[in-house]
């Protein structure tokens, strides 16, 4: 039997994955988190259980080798739609549960106790502990899990914004490579423009002493040629300087 969804589904699973967590790889945070809510449960099997579209997912686990089941078999599932912790004594006794492949098989569930993960309004999944035996939490391990609860939405919160500031540094840093190839390409276009006016200044100059080293010559020719140069007037031109 399909289990009940919440009225705000799609807003809860939008919630969700802004956290990019799903299908991540273990990390230390969660298990000690999950380690200490089996410790104070005293229970073999805790979870840090999401609640996708279809599947609930394993953030942490403790006592299982499993990393997801079916949503539609999840304790976590039903867990959801409540506002507090959420404790099943014996599933084998419970209607909701009795016929659960996770009771009737392997891993035989009896006891289950979750603690909502709730990030504005929206549930996103349980920290819960489990047995196989029928059980109770006392008052102070339902508080522990409580506040262990709250941890673990505390971790995805730190993970969430750790990884959008290593996002907005990484685009900084793309930035920052962007404009210093930016300006090496403007001092290289300075560079060649400064390269070819000195060129041209250069050609200019060197004309400009042709010309000036051609002049003396031509009066000493004119001083040695005189004879032949009666009645007429040498006249020198070139375009940087006029001599007559």
């Amino acid at each position: 039997m399909s289990t009940p969804k919440p009225a705000n589904e799609s807003l809860r699973l939008e919630t969700l994955r802004g956290y990019e967590i799903l299908d991540s790889a273990p990390e230390a945070a969660f298990d000690d988190l999950t380690l200490l809510a089996s410790y104070v449960c005293q229970t073999p099997i805790a979870l840090i259980s999401l609640i996708d579209a279809d599947r609930q997912w394993f953030k942490s686990k403790i006592g299982v080798s499993v990393s997801e089941t079916s949503r539609d078999i999840a304790f976590c599932a039903s867990a959801i739609l409540q506002p507090d912790i959420f404790i099943v004594p014996d599933a084998t006794q419970d209607q909701r549960f009795a016929h659960n492949p996770l009771v009737i098989t392997d891993p035989k569930i009896r006891f289950y106790a979750g603690s909502t993960l709730t990030a504005n309004g929206h549930a996103l999944g349980r920290l819960c502990v489990l047995d196989q035996i029928p059980r109770e939490l006392n008052a102070e391990q339902q508080e522990a899990l409580r506040a262990l609860s709250r941890q673990v939405l505390a971790q995805l919160e730190l993970r969430r914004n750790l990884k959008r500031l290593e996002q907005a540094l990484a685009a900084r840093s793309r930035a920052e490579a962007e404009r210093q190839r930016t300006l090496d390409e403007l001092k290289a276009a300075l560079a060649n423009i400064h390269t070819l006016e000195l060129s041209t200044t250069s050609e200019h100059i060197q004309k400009r002493k042709s010309c000036i080293r051609f002049v003396p010559i031509v009066r000493r020719r004119s001083r040695l040629e005189k004879p032949a140069l009666i009645g007429s007037e040498p006249r020198i031109k070139c375009k940087a300087t006029h001599e007559e």
